[in-house]
């Protein structure tokens, strides 16, 4: 690889080979979710536990302190909202220049296999690829499945997560689902685990997440699973003991309620 391209994965995956990724992009379709209200607040208190942070321009130069040292995954899609008729019918909506001068260490884009706009998704994809390999800037490929596919098997997945790494995405970013194994051997480069929806209990948060991880996902990238939560903090930590302390579901819960004290005694 390009010493550039090469410099900026490293920035985003640790020595241990892991990463724990902070999505707080959700309102580019979404608008302002629950607990996203006010991205500061959510990032704040959450960014010293992640290893990059993935976000679009908007909240990043409004709400991050250009101060921070934490890489950016810039998300550069959109187009669409929960309100229209299509999530997938998505475009690229932001350029790489405007990355490299955000100082992103890499980009995201959300491909939608299976879709009306399977082929206008993936073709974003390539072209962004293209566009960051001239500039050194990796791409992290999203395997959305929007409200109308709801889609999340193993057979599912594996295919959309081989195309994006067949069409050069550096990193791609899935969903844990049954038989995870088989999506992770059918893809030749490192994956990340997608939180989706919140999960019922933080038990069932840390079980998908160390299935994943032993079945070789390089690490996750949780949003909603995370911060809300009543206990963000709490939770970052246990979620970053499963990455990279190779922690067990009983121990991240542990240690969650132990932080979980803590932060209820603060308050």
């Amino acid at each position: 690889m390009e010493w550039g391209i090469t410099n900026r994965l490293a920035q985003l995956i640790q020595s241990d080979g892991r990463a724990l990724f902070l999505p707080v992009d959700h309102g580019y379709f979404q608008g302002p979710t629950r607990k996203l209200e006010e991205p500061r607040k959510t990032i704040e208190p959450l960014m010293p536990y992640a290893d990059a942070l993935f976000v679009t321009r908007g909240v990043l130069r409004s709400s991050v302190d250009p101060n921070h040292t934490k890489p950016v995954i810039l998300r550069v899609s959109g187009g669409t909202s929960m309100a229209g008729k299509d999530l997938a019918n998505e475009g690229i909506t932001t350029s790489i220049e405007e990355a490299i001068r955000l100082n992103a260490s890499a980009v995201g884009i959300s491909i939608f296999v299976g879709s009306d706009y399977e082929k206008e998704s993936l073709l974003n994809l390539a072209k962004l690829v293209d566009e960051g390999e001239r500039y050194g800037i990796p791409v992290m490929a999203v395997t959305a499945v929007g409200k109308e596919l709801g889609k999340r098997d193993a057979r599912y997945l594996a295919l959309s997560c081989r195309i994006a790494a067949e069409l050069g995405a550096r990193v791609v970013k899935t969903y844990w689902c049954e038989n995870f194994d088989s999506v992770v051997r059918g893809c030749p480069v490192p994956i990340v685990i997608a939180g989706g929806p919140q999960v019922d209990t933080e038990l069932a948060v840390f079980e998908f997440v160390y299935d994943g991880m032993q079945k070789g996902a390089i690490g996750v990238n949780l949003g909603r699973n995370i911060w809300q939560n009543d206990f963000p903090v709490a939770m970052m930590k246990a979620i970053r003991a499963i990455v990279h302390q190779n922690a067990t579901p009983i121990e991240a819960e542990k240690l969650f309620r132990s932080e979980k004290e803590r932060e209820s005694k603060k308050a």
